[in-house]
């Protein structure tokens, strides 16, 4: 659930038509400085009264609100804040020597809390509160702190706020200073509040590299009785799954683990220490980044190739890496998620040939989104999810040839334990029957039309993209059809509340990794069950929400 732009499920009259969402238009703004006055003016003496009967509040263009509207009228309203000094800290002094263990820690003040009267034994108050939460532990903060008021305090203790330090404000508006470590309050909170707000009508369009939207054939197949993993049932099953893996891929070997991605790559980093020589890591991205970090916690000689994120790799500098380093080995990414930007893998092999090098790949986004030709490739990872389109929780390894356990190596990443049961499709370890299941029927709908059909849709969107001004991360000729990085202007355009603008109509796209949302970065993935209509739905909406936010100012602020 986003924690903007949503709309209610109510319990009563009051709740109907109720949509929850972070404040970007014009109108918004104007409605939220009538809610301060009506809420900090008049209902409680702490601001002079103006015949505007609008108040803006001092710190307007630094907080981030979040509000509930009805058509055109705001019935509620929350900000967040996170540059200093803070309100409190104007109060109380340095707000660190009174909260446990906050040095060094992240910290924002939530403030402006209202309520319209008639609207509070509603669920505005608690869908608000749920917004709030999620942006705290999306934005990676340590504590929230606050000012609640006296009256008040039963509310504010229930959901987690702990007193600090001496009552500010005045005899007729008193506040209690307050704090709260963030921790895990997004869940708890949607968990508490989790009928008080609820997605659009409506089956969302799911753009994003993971999870994705999985066909029914995926979520039936995911929810048949469970199999012993020593069954003979399910030694069929895996049988299936790792011959339909290899004519996907050309692979001669395939092993299946449990757990994601990540795991597959520590396998592969753990074979390479096997070899005792150095090698080359090319990275061009986040995950070519990580690629590095796998090796640098195996202990791995290498030397680094790094490019810009979304350049085209230079391919002479990678084949002089080599040169310098015969017979040993390359490691990088197929399909760079973080970008959209395709490697040239016949080249790649082609270097490794002339230099008698071994080459090992992440293909976690390309394998089933593209042609993936893993024939004279030493070692590949993958994943169940993505194009693959079934549930996260699988990994994958290809392999050129079967390599024989390893005892030197932790259990979990012995490949050799994994492809020992190849031909009779047993498992070293305990695995979800369910998962693998799931992962088989996504792989019945593996085809060559599937792939050139989303390469195509991939192609599509970014020519309309282009067509509204936005600049894409990689260059045409090095994309992959399912993955588009949109390089969102950062003066005009913030990617996270375009995201979750998107998201009030029912698209889901990616902006929310750490990686993206320190670059202002967006991305559309067509993984999973996406076809062109629902593409040609999106067009329109993500127009009319970039013209929205170009166009709305807040309000020119008035003296208080």
């Amino acid at each position: 659930m986003p924690y903007d732009a949503v709309s209610l499920n109510g319990r009563s009259a009051d709740d109907a038509g109720l949509v929850f969402k972070q404040a970007d238009q014009a109108w918004e703004f104007a409605e939220i400085s009538q809610l301060n006055y009506a809420s900090f003016v008049e209902e409680v003496p702490q601001h002079p009264s103006n015949d505007d009967r609008a108040l803006v509040d001092r710190f307007h263009p630094e907080n981030t609100y979040f509000i509930c509207r009805r058509d055109q009228e705001l019935v509620g309203m929350i900000c967040v804040r996170d540059r200093r000094p803070f309100s409190l800290d104007e109060k109380l002094g340095r707000l660190e020597r009174h909260l446990p263990q906050a040095e060094g820690a992240r910290v924002c003040e939530v403030r402006l809390l209202a309520v319209r009267p008639g609207m509070r034994r509603t669920r505005v108050l608690p869908g608000l509160l749920t917004m709030m939460a999620r942006y705290c532990q999306e934005g990676g903060y340590d504590y929230v702190v606050m000012s609640g008021r006296v009256s008040q305090q039963r509310l504010y203790r229930h959901i987690g706020f702990i007193p600090f330090g001496p009552l500010v404000g005045d005899d007729d508006a008193p506040y209690q200073p307050m704090y709260r470590p963030v921790g895990n309050v997004g869940v708890e909170f949607a968990g508490r509040f989790h009928d008080a707000v609820a997605p659009p009508p409506g089956q969302p369009v799911i753009l994003t590299p993971g999870p994705v939207a999985m066909p029914d054939a995926v979520t039936r197949a995911f929810r048949q009785p469970p199999l012993s993993h020593r069954s003979p049932e399910f030694g069929r099953l895996m049988q299936s799954v790792r011959r339909r893996l290899r004519a996907l891929t050309g692979a001669s070997y395939c092993a299946v683990m449990v757990g994601s991605g990540t795991l597959a790559n520590d396998v592969v980093a753990a074979q390479l220490s096997r070899l005792n020589a150095p090698g080359v890591i090319v990275t061009a991205g986040e995950f070519g980044e990580r690629l590095i970090d796998h090796a640098s916690r195996m202990g791995l000689r290498y030397t680094p190739v790094r490019h810009e994120w979304g350049a085209p790799l230079d391919y002479d500098r990678i084949a002089q890496a080599l040169a310098a380093r015969p017979h040993g080995w390359l490691w990088t990414v197929h399909c760079e998620t973080s970008t959209g930007a395709l490697a040239d893998l016949p080249r790649l092999k082609s270097l490794c040939q002339r230099q008698n090098a071994r080459i090992a790949l992440d293909c976690i986004s390309s394998i089933a989104a593209t042609a993936v030709d893993l024939r004279d490739v030493w070692l590949a990872s993958g994943a169940s999810g993505k194009a693959l389109a079934a549930y996260p929780g699988l990994g994958l390894v290809f392999c050129a040839q079967r390599p024989p356990p390893d005892t030197t190596l932790p259990r979990y990443l012995d490949l050799g334990l994994y492809c020992a049961g190849d031909d009779s499709g047993t498992v070293p370890f305990t695995l979800s029957s369910n998962l693998l299941a799931a992962l088989d029927a996504g792989l019945n709908r593996q085809t060559g039309a599937l792939r050139s059909q989303i390469d195509a849709d991939g192609r599509w969107v970014r020519r309309q993209l282009r067509s509204l001004g936005l600049s894409l991360v990689a260059a045409e000729a090095e994309s992959m059809g399912a993955v588009t990085t949109i390089a969102l202007p950062a003066d005009t355009v913030n990617a996270a509340q375009l995201g979750r603008a998107l998201e009030a109509q029912g698209f889901y796209t990616s902006y929310a990794s750490g990686y993206l949302r320190e670059r202002n970065w967006l991305q559309i993935c067509l993984m999973g069950e996406v076809n062109r209509s629902q593409l040609e739905r999106l067009i329109p909406v993500l127009a009319a929400q970039l013209d929205e936010m170009t166009r709305a100012q807040p309000p020119a602020q008035s003296p208080e």
